[in-house]
């Protein structure tokens, strides 16, 4: 997955927003659904990597069936966050589906107002 597959599939999801909410680290876009993080990374380091937030009782399975891909979330919880290496071995398909995974569940916390907002057209 390149930079711009990253970006424009997190960004093809409702209601979110790409931010650059760290003045000393302008680099670093975060993707957000109504404010709230699913996605945080730096488009142009190399490795491309990605910080997912994880369901905990799928995080060591899949640092376990992926080791140096998948590793806990750099400068995250590392019990709810992952970093995923993007441009390394794991195929395209199981990137998307944890790039899903996180916004699923970012939205999911979110307070049921907000969700119901994301359902409308």
């Amino acid at each position: 997955m390149t930079p711009e597959q990253l970006r424009s599939f997190c960004l093809s999801f409702n209601a979110v927003a790409e931010e650059s909410p760290f003045s000393r680290h302008p680099e670093v876009s975060t993707f957000k659904v109504l404010g709230k993080i699913f996605a945080l990374t730096t488009l142009d380091a190399r490795p491309l990597t990605v910080n997912l937030k994880c369901d905990p009782a799928d995080a060591g399975r899949l640092r376990e069936g992926h080791p140096g891909l998948i590793i806990p979330g750099w400068h995250m919880n590392k019990r709810h966050w992952n970093t995923v290496t993007v441009d390394g071995d794991l195929p395209d398909r199981l990137v998307r589906e944890l790039i899903e995974d996180s916004y699923d569940l970012v939205v999911a916390g979110l307070p049921k107002t907000e969700r119901l907002r994301l359902d409308r057209p």
